[in-house]
């Protein structure tokens, strides 16, 4: 192998490269020439390796992250990697089955700086050390074209949209999902700013703002604010009743009433597309206040951009909607067993009244009436019950028709008079409840204070049931 051959023919390429992408093209090229490797070239844009040319592989990464793969060890590290085995090397990334050595060299502007990778690798016999020195020289030659062409290439907005579209999906609150719709809608249609407008039962409102909004966003806002719902509101229909619409940039164009408000923020160019379905949904407005011209592809960019944010936004109320799902009773609506055990696990002692609550003739209910009637007992007793306890006092359905209050008192005398307005209640709607009161006592388990408080709801039902009990402290 004549390998100043090699570098004497990537380097006549190199010269008539005109872009970065072009020099990484032929330079993979020429080297192709003379190797049967699979030879990629990986750049750093915005944090993750792209693949920018590639040759001789069923498939290549697209991207890499900074520090993934033997790529993005040499990365990270400026080292180059010599793999005489890649099966035992953890780093190795797969691109064909038949691989048994990688070189991997980091590509370095003048100034001494990793702005990406060369890698090589071969599925047969090779001898390394002198492809080692050639790649090193190779991707010298290319640091210093990629650094005369401007530097490695800025992320398309496709590319950004993509990165957007992953922090949107692992967004784990709303708040976190407009924001990152909002910084989105920023950075891929290069205007100043965006705002959210949010749906709902009670009209249209703002979303939440930057952490530090800047001099338009703060304009908007306040126009907005004082312009009233029923702008908002107006401008979210209009979004859903016509869809995408974006100004020209043109002087001497007056807008609608809609967006007045708007304009006298100093909004000279805005996309406003609509978020979600028309009865719950939202618009995002992307506005600047320079005179520009966004052209159709942008619009349509925003378009996924406001589908991408409503599927996360949608996402999180279903999470939320199985979470409140899974903690609490389908039937009544309360909380139930596990709710309960943090709950307890969490009392005060001497504070902390727990009342277990059974009703009284439950079985005859189910059986004389069926279980429909016993299940409107139920309801009906859960909301009875919820009326009669105070603000910050808590019902659970801990079984059939068991229940447990979790009430905080200064006495034990204050425990049974709630217990006994629990009673009263029961009453008022024609059923009768057997209650039993316990207050924790120091280093007792919840548990053993449950205990207690069941043994003097028993207490009850021997007495002739439709009363309260004090457990003994």
């Amino acid at each position: 192998m004549d390998h100043q051959r090699v570098i004497r023919d990537v380097t006549v390429r190199l010269t008539m490269a005109s872009s970065v992408p072009e020099a990484c093209r032929w330079t993979v090229s020429a080297l192709s020439q003379h190797t049967s490797a699979t030879i990629s070239v990986l750049l750093d844009v915005h944090d993750r390796l792209r693949c920018v040319a590639a040759t001789g592989a069923w498939q290549v990464f697209a991207t890499v992250p900074a520090r993934t793969g033997i790529v993005g060890r040499v990365y990270a590290t400026g080292a180059t990697a010599v793999v005489p085995d890649v099966t035992v090397d953890p780093d190795y990334l797969p691109v064909r089955p038949d691989v048994t050595t990688e070189l991997c060299v980091p590509v370095l502007d003048p100034a001494g700086r990793t702005v990406g990778v060369l890698d090589l690798q071969w599925s047969g016999p090779v001898d390394l050390e002198p492809w080692r020195e050639t790649a090193q020289r190779l991707a010298a030659l290319l640091g210093a074209r990629i650094a005369a062409l401007g530097g490695p290439p800025a992320e398309s907005r496709s590319e950004k949209l993509l990165r957007h579209a992953a922090a949107l999906s692992s967004a784990e609150t709303e708040e976190a999902v407009m924001s990152a719709a909002t910084c989105a809608a920023r950075e891929v249609s290069t205007l100043s700013t965006a705002v959210l407008l949010i749906g709902g039962p009670d009209g249209a409102r703002l979303g939440p703002s930057r952490a530090a909004p800047g001099e338009l966003e703060t304009r908007i806002r306040a126009e907005l604010t004082a312009a009233g719902p029923e702008t908002l509101g107006r401008i979210v229909e209009r979004a859903h009743r016509y869809g995408a619409g974006y100004t020209l940039g043109e002087v001497g164009h007056p807008p609608t009433e809609d967006y007045q408000a708007l304009t006298r923020a100093g909004v000279r160019t805005l996309i406003a597309v609509p978020v979600g379905p028309s009865d719950t949904g939202g618009a995002l407005l992307v506005a600047d206040a320079r005179v520009l011209r966004p052209d159709p592809t942008t619009v349509s960019l925003m378009e996924l951009l406001a589908g991408q944010a409503w599927t996360s936004l949608e996402r999180l109320h279903t999470l939320a909607r199985l979470r409140e799902q899974a903690s609490s009773d389908p039937l009544t609506g309360l909380r139930h067993t596990g709710p309960f055990g943090q709950r307890i696990a969490a009392a005060t002692p001497g504070r902390t009244a727990l009342l277990a609550i059974d009703v009284d003739g439950f079985k005859t209910v189910n059986d004389t009436y069926g279980h429909q009637a016993g299940d409107r007992v139920l309801v009906g007793l859960a909301r009875a019950l919820e009326g009669a306890l105070r603000h910050g006092d808590e019902l659970y359905r801990i079984g059939g028709d068991e229940f447990v209050a979790v009430i905080e008192v200064n006495r034990p005398e204050e425990a049974v008079r709630i217990a006994e307005r629990l009673a009263e209640a029961a009453r008022r709607i024609g059923r009768t409840i057997s209650v039993g009161v316990a207050l924790p006592r120091p280093g007792e388990s919840p548990d053993g204070t449950l205990r207690r408080a069941d043994q003097a709801l028993y207490a009850v039902k021997r007495q002739g049931r439709d009363g309260v009990h004090l457990a003994a402290a």
